[in-house]
């Protein structure tokens, strides 16, 4: 069980690939220079002191993982950091400290600074706070200022450590809570989640939360489509190559287990990281069975593909030639000009 619930702050720089250290310069002023075609995305992560956001962060984009997060400290004030997703995309973390005194300064002094240019709000909730009107209030405080700032930012709702509540009770609390954030961010819209940094759940609402941030995802998603009817697969999914969380997926054939990605991604993001601790590195991987076989492999700079294949009669050699052809192409589409093109069926 979670025993350590402390709002999280990096105790060193942030570490875990390409994740720049925290900085605390304003927006736009970044210390460094990007390249001219790098796409920045603003993220808002806010809630109460000790509800997690923190060590959330860190496990997803540090290479943190669960038992280890007991190491972070309290965030003071706003930390910033940059993540490269996706090659071109920067996801602008802005990991907001969440002591009373610091939320004041966010609605008053820093108001027009936090929620200026904001493309997403993550709001992150305690499930057993002691202090749920509050944090209410906080949060309706976030949603004012984001359609006076920010109108078109997107909004969602994590109901965190879902782990600390009978497992029976559940989905009756969560659903409690989805309703009455839903009602309170009306006219807005919010999406919600309950997580835990114990399970799969945090990477379902992470890979729920960086979709909507990926530019032509749609473009994404048709040449996946395409590239699955020309294999005969099963189903193909794409993986950020870094955090795991997967951005993109289609399948042929319909699935009994709605909750595979997330714990795909969870399961193979901890092997990746025993594997760095034997100076090793993971590159692939096939898993077989009298009923399918399951191709992991490095696929473009910026992802993983995992294949699904039922038919016994495609030899392994064939599928893993076929992901090689299809690199070019993807790789191609990661570029600025990339989704003008499209994987034709031949």
């Amino acid at each position: 069980m979670e025993d350590f619930h402390s709002e999280k702050k990096m105790e060193k720089d942030n570490v875990g690939p390409r994740m720049d250290p925290p900085i605390r310069e304003p927006e736009g002023s970044l210390g460094w220079v990007l390249p001219n075609t790098t796409m920045k995305k603003k993220v808002l992560l806010m809630g109460k002191s000790g509800s997690g956001k923190t060590s959330m962060r860190s496990i997803i984009f540090a290479n943190y993982i669960a038992r280890d997060t007991h190491r972070l400290g309290a965030t003071i004030d706003v930390e910033h950091s940059h993540v490269l997703f996706l090659g071109n995309l920067v996801l602008n973390l802005w990991d907001c400290g969440g002591r009373d005194t610091f939320m004041e300064n966010y609605f008053t002094s820093q108001r027009d600074i936090i929620f200026r240019n904001v493309e997403v709000l993550i709001y992150v909730f305690d499930v057993e706070s002691r202090e749920r009107d509050k944090d209410m209030h906080y949060y309706q405080s976030c949603l004012e200022a984001i359609i006076q700032n920010s109108p078109d930012a997107k909004i969602f709702c994590l109901v965190h450590k879902m782990d600390l509540v009978q497992e029976d009770q559940r989905d009756l609390i969560f659903k409690e809570r989805e309703e009455d954030l839903r009602c309170l961010s009306r006219p807005l819209e919010c999406s919600c989640f309950r997580t835990s940094v114990w399970d799969e759940t945090l990477y379902k609402a992470w890979s729920s939360i960086v979709y909507q941030l990926i530019p032509n995802v749609q473009q994404l998603e048709m040449n996946l489509k395409n590239f699955a009817e020309i294999i005969e697969a099963d189903e193909v999914l794409l993986f950020e190559r870094a955090t795991f969380l997967v951005i993109s997926h289609y399948q042929c054939r319909e699935q009994h287990d709605a909750h595979r990605f997330e714990k795909i991604s969870n399961i193979i993001k901890q092997f990746k990281l025993s594997c760095s601790k034997l100076a090793a590195s993971f590159q692939s991987m096939e898993v077989r069975n009298s009923n399918f076989a399951a191709f992991i492999d490095m696929f473009t700079s910026n992802t993983y593909v995992m294949v699904v294949m039922s038919d016994p009669s495609i030899p392994s050699a064939a599928t893993l030639i076929n992901i090689r052809n299809a690199r070019k192409h993807f790789e191609k589409l990661e570029r600025v000009d990339g989704p003008k093109q499209c994987l034709l069926m031949c």
